[in-house]
């Protein structure tokens, strides 16, 4: 079964060049295309896709409140967020509006495709490379915010730690390696981390991790 994707942005070439990209995947089928965010909200309760692309700067409604409109309906779609990476406040914004990650406008046919692929499979969507960079502007803009969660007082000490390593951009590789463990006890580790918490992805959970203190930039 294809994976069902909308590309929202007000630039007809991104829709269009997005669009060429990912329908040549035998696995992937673009359903629909917005210029604005008003029209991503309706169009994305029509279509019902599985993944948007979400443009940030948008006429009418700009990305992140078509972000937060989308993401408020049960069942909603994944959003990705599609970026130049000019990291400004907009970025923890988008975080906290609901979107699961992030993709670079200049990314390749096959990058576009395996982003597309882990957000709706519910996996991590924050590549460590891209979470470190998320993680330098955390620390730009001078977090931890005020917590809107509850802090974690119901993690076991391991699961605080490999809630701390996600925060500072380890994959779960990287993470088994450090705590010489298998990598699928890790994944278990994850799991529970979410559920526990109420998160929908890795993605939360950095920034859960940063918004309760429970990391601070430069540790």
């Amino acid at each position: 079964m294809s994976i069902r994707v909308m590309v929202a942005d007000d630039q007809g070439m991104v829709r269009s060049g997005f669009s060429i990209l990912l329908n040549v995947q035998p696995d992937i089928e673009v359903v629909g295309e917005a210029a604005n965010g008003e029209e991503a909200v309706a169009k994305a309760g029509e279509l019902r896709p599985d993944v948007v692309l979400m443009d940030v700067r948008m006429p009418v409604l700009d990305g992140l409140a078509a972000t937060r409109r989308i993401t408020a309906e049960e069942g909603h779609p994944k959003i990705l967020i599609l970026t130049t990476f000019d990291l400004d406040d907009y970025v923890y914004e988008a975080l906290r509006s609901g979107a699961s990650g992030f993709l670079l406008k200049d990314a390749s046919g096959q990058e576009l495709a395996n982003a597309v692929r882990v957000v709706a499979a519910g996996e991590a969507l924050l590549a460590p490379t891209v979470t470190r960079r998320l993680i330098a502007e955390f620390a730009r803009l001078g977090t931890p915010r005020a917590p809107r969660r509850k802090r974690a007082e119901n993690l076991t000490e391991r699961e605080t730690e490999v809630l701390g390593l996600i925060a500072r951009g380890l994959s779960n590789a990287e993470i088994a390696a450090g705590l010489i463990v298998a990598e699928q006890t890790v994944k278990t580790h994850v799991g529970r981390i979410l559920m526990k918490l109420d998160l929908r992805d890795r993605t939360q959970a950095v920034v859960y991790a940063y918004e309760t203190g429970l990391i601070r930039p430069g540790d």
